[in-house]
């Protein structure tokens, strides 16, 4: 494993491990909401005050402008309180969540005293904290990518396997179906289909049925690749040795097929799980995916639809750039994968 293979594995297990204990590192409860702060601007983190400099951070509230002074321009409608100073605090308690869905507990990275309130992404238009809202967004985002992408591999590799394996009528069949789904317009199909299927679910089965529909959709691709690289593997000499052996086709497929597709699976699983979260950001971006108050990446972007709030508060853009990010992490370990 090559030093840049190893310095991406890092950097995307670090960005997972942050969203899987999202409670911790978000400092807010991402349903909260604070009506009086709707698109507050991002907190600033301040170590200077009127009586000098300190070494720990501190921030101002923020107070809005009455309702007949509001204005489309954010800096209009809110300022700082310096009248009082809330210091940076760490491991401090907050709003209660469950670490992995099951251990229940308020323990937070960091925070702020009430009324203070630390908003490093500043907030939407309920007045909830972005920043939260983007790490709880970002678990059920990846998530979906990363569960749709194992679907897709899985009945993937079966099929190619199979089709590449015993070849004759059996491999017409199956590639058969393969092009047919490889000509649909994998988008607007999906679209397509979730539009037909229940749109008041829970979080929970809203989230089961996107990585489903996904990842079955996604899987002709992969069976093609698998397909091809079993056609060269059988005639190996090591197989047809293995064959001669008496060597059952459970054994041979296990011992000798599975270890040589393994890194090409690997490099198609980066390849597919940044393009499966942007395939479900895009159906919560309609309207069509999880629905609030739970956030995802996609959920969160849907109010940029408002020409007016994207032009004048930029932090809610923060998702888009997650999505750029991590689809760039993934892309660039397929490729150092590729080429190691």
């Amino acid at each position: 494993m090559g030093i840049k293979t190893s310095i991406l594995l890092a950097a995307l297990a670090f960005s997972h491990l942050i969203l899987l204990f999202a409670g911790f590192f978000a400092p807010c409860d991402p349903t909260t909401q604070d009506r009086e702060l709707p698109y507050a601007p991002p907190t600033h983190l301040r170590f200077r005050d009127a009586s000098g400099f300190h070494l720990r951070p501190f921030v101002y509230a923020w107070t809005s402008s009455s309702a007949g002074e509001q204005s489309d321009d954010y800096q209009e409608n809110y300022r700082e309180d310096r009248s009082r100073e809330f210091p940076l605090q760490f491991c401090v308690r907050g709003a209660s969540y469950k670490v992995l869905g099951v251990f229940k507990t308020d323990v937070h990275l960091f925070g702020t005293t009430e009324p203070g309130k630390l908003s490093l992404l500043g907030t939407d238009s309920y007045g909830r904290d972005e920043f939260s809202r983007l790490l709880f967004g970002g678990q059920i985002s990846v998530a979906a990518g990363i569960a749709a992408t194992a679907i897709a591999l899985l009945v993937g590799s079966i099929f190619g396997l199979i089709a590449g394996y015993y070849g004759g009528w059996t491999d017409e069949s199956l590639m058969g179906v393969t092009e047919l789904f490889l000509s649909l317009p994998w988008l607007y199909f999906l679209l397509g289909v979730r539009a037909f299927l229940p749109l008041h679910l829970s979080t929970v089965r809203t989230f089961f049925l996107l990585t489903g529909v996904i990842g079955l959709i996604g899987w002709a691709r992969p069976a093609r690749l698998v397909r091809g690289l079993v056609l060269s593997l059988r005639h190996r000499n090591y197989v047809l040795s293995a064959r001669g052996f008496g060597g059952s086709d459970f054994y041979i497929v296990r011992r000798h097929i599975l270890p040589e597709i393994a890194g090409v699976l690997l490099t198609q699983a980066s390849l597919l799980i940044p393009r499966y979260i942007a395939a479900e950001v895009t159906l919560s971006f309609f309207g069509l995916g999880v629905n609030e108050p739970a956030p995802t990446w996609g959920n969160m972007l849907s109010t940029l639809q408002q020409y007016s709030v994207l032009v004048s508060y930029g932090w809610l853009l923060a998702p888009a750039a997650a999505l750029v990010v991590t689809s760039v992490l993934y892309s660039s370990l397929a490729d150092a994968i590729h080429r190691g």
